[in-house]
């Protein structure tokens, strides 16, 4: 994983890392309620499922899709991420895409949630979002003796007027254009159905626990 990929996989999970209150009714309607919400359920699980995920890291590509996808717009995150070579898939092609970068978005974030220490997490206070299609949710990630790392989790509204994340921002970088950068390449240079066949080969790799002293 690049070091790009890395800090911002790592930033998500340390967006998670706040007191949990695994029971919460996510509150699709507000943007900023959900991404708290959602990263206090995810890392509820995570602490309820810690046995598991020592016994089988597998476990946190399930706790990753069952807490966290849903709430993330993936369709259109992959949509981006094709870019211009979108218009000369066909809808099958366009279908096994999405399905391929879903499963890689699991794999990437369950690899990444191994990397998880006890960070602080402010997130700002809720603005007025009345007429706005997309905003951002800033963030900020705490630890001693290092400068706040400042994050961005970019939303957009629906058709129904619920929120769904589709990007995230970690000073400056953000991961949407990281991905569209490398994956539009390799479409140019090897075409849509090998690069759906990288993604299900990423997808399939174990997760693998940090070494302890890590």
């Amino acid at each position: 994983m690049s070091s790009i990929m890395k800090m911002l996989m790592f930033t998500w999970l340390a967006i998670v890392s706040v007191n949990a209150l695994a029971d919460t009714e996510i509150e699709r309607s507000n943007p900023y309620a959900m991404v708290e919400q959602v990263a206090n359920k995810t890392f509820a699980r995570f602490h309820q499922d810690f046995d598991t995920i020592q016994a089988d890291p597998d476990h946190l590509k399930l706790i990753v899709s069952e807490e966290l996808m849903p709430y993330i717009d993936y369709k259109y995150a992959s949509y981006k991420v094709m870019g211009s070579h979108l218009r000369s898939t066909t809808p099958e092609q366009r279908k096994q895409f999405v399905n391929a970068f879903k499963a890689y978005l699991v794999a990437t974030y369950a690899q990444a949630f191994t990397e998880y220490t006890n960070q602080q997490v402010k997130f700002e206070p809720a603005r007025a979002f009345d007429g706005e299609k997309m905003i951002d949710v800033h963030v900020q990630i705490v630890e001693p003796n290092r400068p706040p790392i400042k994050v961005q989790f970019r939303v957009r509204r629906l058709k129904d007027d619920t929120w769904k994340a589709f990007d995230l921002v970690a000073e400056g970088v953000s991961l949407l254009s990281s991905k569209s950068k490398e994956i539009s390449n390799l479409i140019r240079q090897n075409g849509i159905d090998n690069v759906i066949g990288d993604l299900r080969a990423r997808t399939d790799d174990h997760v693998v626990l940090e070494a302890e002293g890590n």
